[in-house]
């Protein structure tokens, strides 16, 4: 199996009325494996391009091992030195090195800043959802918070490398495919929102039993009534975020900004927010009505939705491929954030700030290793280099201001009952800089591989990303709140309990 084929351009010759060149056969399709320091092309013979890329091919030589891409993604790297010596060759690439990482700093910053702010939001929401009379007589919504949170995170964030792939590869810039993208990414995106949705309300309910055995009469009206606020916040959330994401890259792509730099985290903080907020809302309307069958009839409705958005995206050439294809990751994701989970709930109420510091510190980690898989997965389907180190070094760097962002604000409204001291802040950054250090080799190593192997990195790589770094991260900040407290360096212990030796 390899990668759902991009259509390259043909959309505009077949749309124009020009005969379009046969599809490449199956050899013809097949790509060299790239490594990490050089990508070799595939086969061009048979291929199909747009006006724009034949003007960029015209220009360039199918015989070198020049990187290609097209003229309407400027930000994209391509080499154009072979004609120079040595020395300039260097100083050319230290240049175009230099611009990168000023570029890429200037475009992802602010999306980081905000993907900050989102998390902390986010948790402060968690926070006072903690004393709503709704969750406290229905502790199982606490349960579906984060296994909803961390489908819906990775619905979101696919169909934001998805996109940002097909607006780099120019399937954006002509009107009837840019349409026909995002209907069938839209309707995909309800499909996988309904059953994560339902997915999300059947496991946290039936974990619910398993800490609150011996059921009663109301357990099935309880099953619908979670299953119902799943479904629904995920559906009307994936419909108000998709369609942000979709109108998000369309104008990044205007503007020639590259969207792997904003999109992912963009998608990673407003989605958790917009997606609490609609349960807290689902959850209280619902409530009265618990003991009714109005739950029931929703998810019913609900339901009979799902093949009308199937036959929507059937009939969708550009994202037919993709309607069974991507659930065993997503899947399995929530199974590995599961673990995290169980770390968290552990030690949540052993040391301070561990529930304000963990979602900032997995969410910003794993934000920046999806802007680097996005870029590379988008260097991949656009034939073109990317320059590892530079972007590498670029978000690691980053991490140091926004993580000063956070715990400033942290620090001036008094939140978490933290002990500022030296000491905390170095076992913080060292942790943080770990933490993004693995999410950013996670990203390349694993985008590389599931290239290699055959596989979209776009649909399998951030699924699997987020969610080791969900245990990395929690495990990484626990150990460091341990040493802390044992060493004496810093109190990180509630005041409840006496310190973890």
């Amino acid at each position: 199996m390899h990668p759902p084929k991009r259509r390259y351009g043909a959309d505009y010759i077949e749309l124009s009325g020009t005969e379009a060149a046969p599809a490449p056969s199956e050899n013809e399709e097949r790509v060299d494996d790239p490594t990490e320091d050089e990508f070799i092309p595939r086969s061009t013979a048979n291929r199909q391009y747009s006006d724009l890329e034949f003007q960029a091919l015209d220009r360039m030589s199918m015989d070198s091992q020049r990187d290609r891409t097209s003229m309407s993604t400027p930000f994209l790297h391509h080499d154009n030195d072979s004609n120079n010596d040595g020395s300039n060759i260097m100083n050319d690439k230290q240049e175009k090195g230099a611009n990168l990482a000023t570029s890429m700093a200037i475009e992802a910053f602010p999306s980081l800043i905000i993907s900050v702010i989102g998390l902390i939001m986010a948790g402060v929401l968690m926070d006072k959802f903690q004393t709503w009379d709704v969750f406290l007589k229905t502790p199982e919504l606490f349960i579906l918070l984060p296994i909803l949170l961390n489908l819906k995170g990775n619905l979101e964030m696919n169909l934001a490398a998805r996109f940002s792939t097909s607006a780099n590869l120019g399937e954006l810039d002509h009107g009837p495919t840019r349409r026909s993208l995002v209907v069938g990414n839209l309707a995909l995106l309800q499909i996988q929102a309904l059953v994560a949705g339902a997915v999300a309300g059947i496991a946290s309910f039936a974990l619910g039993l398993i800490t609150k055995p011996g059921g009663n009469a109301s357990t099935y009206y309880e099953s619908m009534y979670m299953i119902s606020s799943a479904m629904i916040s995920a559906a009307v959330s994936s419909a108000v975020l998709g369609a942000f994401m979709c109108g998000l890259i369309l104008l990044c792509r205007r503007l020639h900004v590259n969207p792997d730099n904003i999109a992912c985290p963009m998608a990673s903080s407003t989605g958790d927010i917009v997606t609490l907020v609609l349960l807290g809302g689902c959850a209280v309307v619902l409530q009265n009505q618990m003991s009714t069958l109005i739950s029931t009839m929703l998810v019913i409705l609900m339901l009979i939705f799902l093949p009308i958005f199937g036959i929507v995206v059937w009939r969708n050439v550009n994202v037919k491929d993709l309607l069974f294809v991507g659930w065993t990751p997503i899947l399995v994701a929530m199974i590995i954030s599961s673990l995290a989970g169980v770390v968290l709930e552990k030690y949540v109420d052993v040391y301070k700030g561990i529930a304000l510091l963990t979602p900032v510190l997995i969410g910003l980690a794993g934000n920046l290793g999806s802007i680097y898989a996005s870029r590379i997965s988008t260097s991949l389907h656009c034939e073109t280099k990317e320059d590892y180190n530079a972007v590498e070094w670029t978000l690691l760097a980053m991490n140091i201001p926004v993580q000063i962002v956070f715990l400033t604000i942290i620090w001036v409204f008094q939140m978490g009952q933290l002990n500022y001291n030296v000491w905390f802040f170095v076992a913080y950054f060292m942790v943080t800089m770990i933490c993004t250090y693995i999410s950013l080799k996670f990203g390349k190593y694993m985008t590389l591989a599931f290239w290699r192997f055959g596989y979209d990195p776009d649909t399998y790589v951030l699924p699997y990303l987020t969610a080791g770094i969900d245990v990395v991260g929690t495990a990484l900040l626990v150990l460091a709140c341990s040493w802390l407290t044992s060493s004496g360096a810093d109190d990180m212990a509630m005041d409840s309990r006496s310190p973890v030796q």
